[in-house]
């Protein structure tokens, strides 16, 4: 009678469900922890800045008339009797100023991750090209402003190449750390496996690199509402940038104050969607979301 040597059980149906619902709760628990961590961090955000926007009026004695706190912002764009007239004037130029950075947040990073690639596939343009990027991103844009005025005028174009040169650089410094993060051992597996170098770009380089990618996005939110509002001021006159200088000018103070914060406030809470957004991502992915570039 021929023995018949024993095999490695197969797992049970039942184990197979029960081992899909615990990773399916683990999910489920790490993606709430994840939100509730970057909400956390939101709320902490808005109370640190009402803080030390009040506590610095305090401390450096600022005069009342020019420097407005919460409560005068408050009362302007909420309980005065113009405040709805108030309001609609700011989100007017909001309107302008927040389609302007969308137009140079998404041509930055496109033009960042197409980069970014490039400099995967190719060492040797990326040592070619590397130093130059990063020689470039240490001038100042007002220094680049003349220049791009004169070449594109003071339209749209500019408004896009101004805020696209903000996002730019800081999102391509980080794709690009976020590509080469690949595990080796994971990219020689996919060269064993007949992987061409778009193959462990898309299947290992890409996914390894979504940390960075959402650092760079986080970074980028800010920075394209912040060339927005230097193109207006300096080139087409429009939004929330192009309307400061009139407040000032005219000491419209209230007008001034409130705009500025209407800005910062939109802009903080872009970032913190992106954060959530990225925590929960991760999360879910099985990677830490704390882990930032």
């Amino acid at each position: 009678m021929t023995d018949v040597l024993p095999t490695s059980a197969a797992p049970e149906p039942r184990e197979s469900t029960d081992l899909a619902q615990a990773m399916r709760r683990e999910t489920r628990r790490a993606t709430r922890k994840a939100l509730l961590t970057s909400l956390g961090t939101f709320a902490g955000t808005i109370v640190t800045v009402l803080v030390l926007w009040q506590g610095a009026i305090i401390v450096f004695g600022l005069s009342p008339y020019v420097a407005k706190g919460p409560v005068d912002v408050w009362r302007f764009l909420v309980t005065d009797e113009d405040a709805a007239e108030h309001r609609a004037e700011i989100a007017e130029n909001l309107a302008v100023t927040m389609g302007d950075a969308v137009v140079g947040f998404c041509a930055g990073l496109l033009i960042a991750l197409i980069i970014a690639v490039v400099f995967q596939l190719s060492k040797g343009i990326e040592a070619a090209l590397m130093p130059i990027a990063l020689l470039l991103r240490t001038v100042p844009l007002i220094a680049f402003a003349p220049v791009i005025i004169l070449i594109f005028g003071r339209g749209f174009v500019t408004t896009a190449v101004m805020g696209g040169i903000v996002v730019l650089f800081p999102a391509l410094v980080n794709i690009a750390f976020g590509l080469k993060s690949a595990s080796p051992q994971m990219l020689d597996v996919a060269t064993v496996y007949g992987g061409g170098s778009l193959t462990k770009l898309r299947k290992v380089a890409f996914p390894s690199s979504l940390p960075a990618f959402f650092a760079a996005v986080r970074i980028s939110v800010p920075g394209a509402i912040t060339g927005a509002l230097l193109a207006e001021w300096l080139a087409t006159g429009g939004g929330i940038g192009g309307v400061i200088n009139g407040y000032f000018a005219q000491a419209r103070f209230n007008d001034m104050w409130a705009s500025v914060v209407v800005v910062t406030a939109v802009s903080l809470i872009l970032y913190n969607l992106v954060a959530i957004l990225e925590n929960t991502v991760l999360a879910r992915m099985g990677m830490h979301p704390t882990k930032r570039f």
